[in-house]
């Protein structure tokens, strides 16, 4: 059993980093993306208001992509804390998330408000 244990925790290790990895990739292509766009509006011929509800909507998604990132943490937070329970056998470096890491981001403080 405890190696059934141990194989479920090394593979959960290696799907939250997965998860986190891939969400960092969405926001680095979403950087990308904004970069492009203004770039491309710089050009003479385009009007200066060119794109901008484009530009809203994709900063929208950035601020929910750094959510997702976030709950992801605190998805690999709790995570860490059950294997520190269930997996001891683990003698890997625990993960170690610092509580200000965890806080809400300001879409989610927003969202807060608005259902209070």
């Amino acid at each position: 059993m405890e190696d059934r244990i141990l194989a479920d925790a090394y593979n959960l290790k290696k799907l939250i980093r997965e998860a986190e990895a891939l969400a960092d990739e969405a926001i680095i292509a979403m950087a990308r993306l904004k970069q492009a766009m203004l770039a491309a509006r710089q050009n003479p011929v385009i009007e200066v208001h060119t794109g901008q509800r484009a530009l809203v909507r994709l900063t929208e998604a950035e601020s929910q992509a750094l959510s997702m990132s976030t709950s992801l943490l605190r998805v690999h937070d709790e995570l860490s804390k059950v294997a520190h329970i269930h997996a001891s056998g683990d003698s890997g470096v625990p993960t170690t998330i610092p509580p200000a890491n965890l806080a809400m981001t300001p879409s989610e403080a927003k969202r807060e408000r608005l259902s209070a």
